[in-house]
């Protein structure tokens, strides 16, 4: 298709697509074919409509290959088969009056249909044309489908358009009584229609349809103002819970209507979901595949119908998803685990460089056979995921549907009884539970529909199907309303619906009314019957607008809530003209609730009453009181219903609990490492147990990788297994380095870089250790194992020495080479534990068969940053950063292992904030963060 060049940039877009089909549906509307559509687009000039003709021809070339209609086709071709004599006979004989609902959102080619079914076929004005009994009933001032082809002037020119057998045009009679809503709110909302002009309707006419009685009295508009979108929600989850439980409104007699479903629902959906307000939304107003509940689902679908071969390919980031995802079960931990016995599976198998963990659960997932021999107890889910896609592809290779495979998916798993067990017992769980499996029951329903109507097109066709739909307009995906849920739901979707109460949520200056041009880049606005049509003016939009909210205000039978944002800022969030065209003067409420009418906030206020000291003790008595109701209640399995109100559940009540095992026997050494003396003695006790001891750290980073692989290059090298040659050592590097896990590939590329300069910076300090310091090499990755005295206290030091050295007055010098981005202070460098054990290590006869068998004197150890660069007067970013320590003085060291093996023994973890908690991996655990303040308060 050759579109125009200045279109190509966007052809790929989503936006463009909308405008093709804006394009395409209002050719259809008009009756105008490829070809008619051509010779319109030649004689307006318009290549892009040309294009869009040749797009129409092949688009309808595809449907009847595949045997489908889109709306637009179906009218049209109901018109041209209506217009067939033998087809118009047979229509004469079947009807003897057609009776039209909603006629004012009629477009041009239902208007040609309906000429047809009515018999009207000849001129407008022709007298004595055949027909039959045609009654049309409308309201010009609930006209809102101009984006859809509708045009109010449709229902003023009816008396025209179908004038009777004698000439005249055809009577119009207007409905006098208002049986919805009550007088109070049948006033305010008559004062939008004052302005919305209505000139083709005598004005006698126009009083009485503007001015009808109410069948009884009551009914009331309330106006609210908020400061934020936050404070609007909670408040409107208030209106709802208090209309709910105080004055006995049922849920499915409530409404929250808004503009902009796209934009608005998700937030209000979530805001009144956490509030415990039961919702339904159309799947017509939130795409099917947003649901939560939808999505892994479709994730595994495409998994299992998508690539050629017979085997799985399932890439590291989907297969996470999968695993943590309802169908997986999994949990964070489960796949810690995991990674790790894959990859000692690995190294066992004689691969001492695995890949990352990801990809190794990523190609046990493809082939689950290999998660046989592994635990269960951190297996079974991937197991079990991995032979159910399988299962799933084997059924789509073997000519299944979409509908079967994903059957097999979920039906396979514990996933489903898990929601109706939720489901029954009820609460918050209870309503998300019940969503979820509405959302599932709706995506079951759409598979099978899809798949009567186009006859096995294919898992991933389905799946295309569903990811177009940004604003869902198939009504396959529609489910029957619940019982006792709030409706939510757009504007235009309200129409012919009716509530006791409704909120217009997000009445907002720039968003109600919207007075955007539909349509702008093809303009299919402009597509007019006679030749070119003249855009809607801001003028008709707004009056386009202002009837989208009498619509949505004319919802209410009782109650009618309007609220919006009304920002302090001028620049801000403003609210809506539309708001005071109601005749009430909005009320600007400045904060949020007091607290939510939800179970868990009462349980929460009252908890709270138990323990204030400020409170009566009548009032804390009763409260508690209160509390032991609520915990008393069960269902009819015998569960609780408010377990959070038993004290059981609360936390800090109980003693912090102690292990019957001691971490350590007092009667052994404490075995600790160099870096853990630093962290226990320095740094943070808690961190060093939950990380050491508990093994709670979060995988190896890329990081973490890096300096592995430059330490073991480093080893190869001072101990002459690797010649010092740049070049040979990044050819060691490049068969490794995609072992390393990168979170792009650019950071890789990076990392490489860096990887080269650290190479570069080793390589001068090894040739000038050796010929500018005198220093020879003696060992690299020693390791080491001493036991010392500390006090009260026996330590057993173990760890290993990344090189050693003699230097020339026979002294044993010890380097730790470091690949981090930060280095210590000096004053930190002079009492830096790990290099303090290196030389208490040289010192207890650590390196004495390095040696020849003599105990050497400690001459001093150091840091050797390979990644920094030295400062200029030492050398400059060439060489390496160089940090020493002199040979120790004093007992500082004896004092740090006695404080390090007392907080081990005695099982003293307390966390000590400061600098490294920015990069600790336990903050959410830590009483000493906000994050993990919880855990003991």
């Amino acid at each position: 298709m050759r579109w125009p060049e200045e279109l190509r940039a966007c052809l790929t877009t989503r936006g463009f697509a909308d405008e093709v089909r804006a394009v395409l549906a209002r050719s259809r509307e008009l009756g105008l074919g490829p070809h008619a559509l051509d010779a319109f687009a030649r004689r307006t000039g318009r290549p892009d409509w040309r294009a869009a003709a040749g797009f129409l021809a092949e688009y309808l070339d595809v449907l009847d290959a595949q045997g489908v209609l889109d709306y637009a086709e179906l009218v049209h071709r109901a018109v041209l088969l209506a217009g067939e004599p033998a087809v118009a006979a047979e229509l004469a004989g079947a009807y003897d009056a057609v009776y039209v609902d909603e006629y004012q959102d009629t477009d041009a080619a239902q208007v040609r249909l309906l000429r047809a079914l009515a018999g009207h076929e000849g001129a407008p004005a022709a007298p004595g044309s055949a027909g039959r009994t045609l009654i049309a009933f409308g309201d010009p001032d609930q006209s809102i489908y101009a984006f859809r082809g509708a045009d109010v002037n449709g229902i003023l020119d009816f008396p025209e358009t179908f004038r009777r057998a004698d000439g005249t045009p055809a009577p119009v009679a207007v409905l006098g009584t208002s049986r919805r809503s009550g007088a109070g709110l049948l006033a305010a909302t008559r004062r939008l229609t004052r302005r919305m002009p209505l000139t083709r309707l005598p004005a006698r006419k126009v009083r009485a349809h503007r001015e009808p009685s109410a069948v009884r009295d009551g009914g009331r508009v309330e106006a609210y103002t908020y400061p934020t979108a936050g404070a609007e929600l909670d408040n409107i989850a208030d209106v709802l819970r208090r209309a709910h439980l105080e004055d006995g409104v049922p849920w499915s007699e409530m409404a929250v209507l808004v503009r902009a479903g796209g934009r608005s629902i998700p937030a209000v959906r979530r805001a009144l979901t956490s509030a415990g307000v039961p919702l339904d939304i159309d799947g017509d107003d939130l795409p099917l595949r947003h649901e939560p509940a939808v999505a892994p689902l479709l994730t595994a679908l495409r998994v299992a119908a998508s690539g050629q071969s017979a085997a799985l390919s399932i890439g590291p980031e989907t297969a996470i998803d999968l695993l943590t995802s309802p169908l997986g079960g999994m949990d964070s931990a489960d796949l810690r685990r995991l990674g790790r016995a894959l990859r000692e599976e690995e190294r066992a198998a004689g691969r001492p460089l695995p890949p990352p963990s990801d990809e190794l659960i990523a190609r046990a997932l493809a082939e689950p056979e290999r998660l046989v021999a592994h635990d269960p107890g951190y297996a079974r889910g991937a197991q079990r995921l991995g032979l159910l896609l399988r299962k799933a592809r084997e059924l789509l290779a073997g000519g299944g549907t979409a509908e079967q495979a994903l059957w097999e998916l979920w039906d396979g798993t514990p996933w489903p009884g898990r929601l109706e067990r939720a489901a029954r017992r009820g609460g918050a769980a209870g309503r998300n539970a019940d969503r979820d499996l509405d959302a599932v029951v709706a995506l079951f329903e759409t598979a099978a529909r899809a798949e009567e109507r186009t006859g096995g097109r294919g898992a991933l066709n389905f799946l295309e199907e569903l990811d177009a739909q940004d604003i869902a307009a198939d009504t396959l995906t529609r489910r029957a309303v619940r019982p006792d849920a709030v409706r939510l739901m757009t504007a235009h979707r309200s129409k012919g619906l009716e509530w006791r109460l409704v909120v217009i949520a997000g009445v907002q200056e720039g968003l109600w009314p919207d007075l955007r041009r539909r349509g702008s880049l093809l303009e299919a606005d402009r597509i007019g019957r006679d030749g070119l049509a003249a855009p809607l003016t801001p003028g008709a939009l707004l009056a386009e607008e202002r009837r989208l909210f009498y619509v949505a205000a004319t919802r209410a039978r009782e109650r009618l809530v309007v609220t919006a944002v009304k920002a302090a800022a001028d620049d801000g969030d403003q609210p809506s003209r539309f708001l005071t065209e109601l005749g009430v003067t909005p009320q600007d409420v400045t904060g949020r609730p007091r607290r939510p009418l939800t179970v868990a906030a009462l349980v929460a206020e009252l908890r709270a009453t138990t323990v204030d000291p400020d409170a009566t003790p009548a009032l804390r008595a009763a409260a508690a009181r209160r509390l032991a109701e609520l915990a008393a209640l069960t269902d009819d399995d015998g569960h609780p219903l408010v377990p959070a109100a038993h004290p059981d559940s609360w936390w800090g009540l109980h003693e912090p609990t102690r292990n019957d095992v001691p971490l350590r026997d007092r009667d052994r050494p404490v075995v600790l490492s160099g870096s853990a003396l630093d962290q226990l003695a320095n740094t943070c006790s808690l961190q060093w147990f939950l990380g050491r001891e508990v093994r709670a750290e979060p995988p190896s980073t890329a990081a973490q990788g890096f300096g592995n692989v430059v330490h073991v290059l480093a080893d190869e090298v001072a101990s002459g297994r690797t010649p010092a040659d740049l070049a040979v050592l990044m050819e060691r590097l490049d068969s490794v380095w995609d072992a390393l896990a990168f979170d792009a590939p650019w950071k890789s590329r990076q990392e490489k870089d860096n990887a080269r300069a650290v190479l570069e910076r080793f390589l001068r300090w090894h040739v000038m250790e050796r010929e500018t310091r005198g220093r020879e090499a003696v060992a690299t990755e020693h390791g080491f194992d001493v036991t010392l005295e500390a006090g009260a206290y026996e330590v057993r030091i173990r760890g290993s020495m990344d090189h050693v050295a003699r230097d020339e007055r026979g002294r044993a010098y010890v380097v730790d080479f470091k690949t981090g981005k930060q280095k210590p202070t000096g004053p930190e460098v002079a009492r830096h534990p790990q290099l303090a054990v290196y030389q208490l290590a040289v010192r207890e006869g650590a390196l004495d068969d390095a040696f020849g068998g003599r105990t050497p004197e400690p001459g001093g150890a150091e840091l050797v940053h390979l990644r920094l660069g030295a400062p200029q007067k030492e050398g400059g970013d060439a060489l390496p950063a160089v940090q020493a320590q002199q040979p120790l003085d004093g007992d500082w060291v004896g004092e740090l292992l006695a404080t390090a093996a007392g907080r081990v023994l005695e099982e003293r973890f307390t966390p000590t904030a400061g600098t490294h908690c920015a990069h600790c991996a336990f903050r959410a655990s830590c009483s000493a963060q906000p994050e993990g303040r919880q855990i003991v308060e």
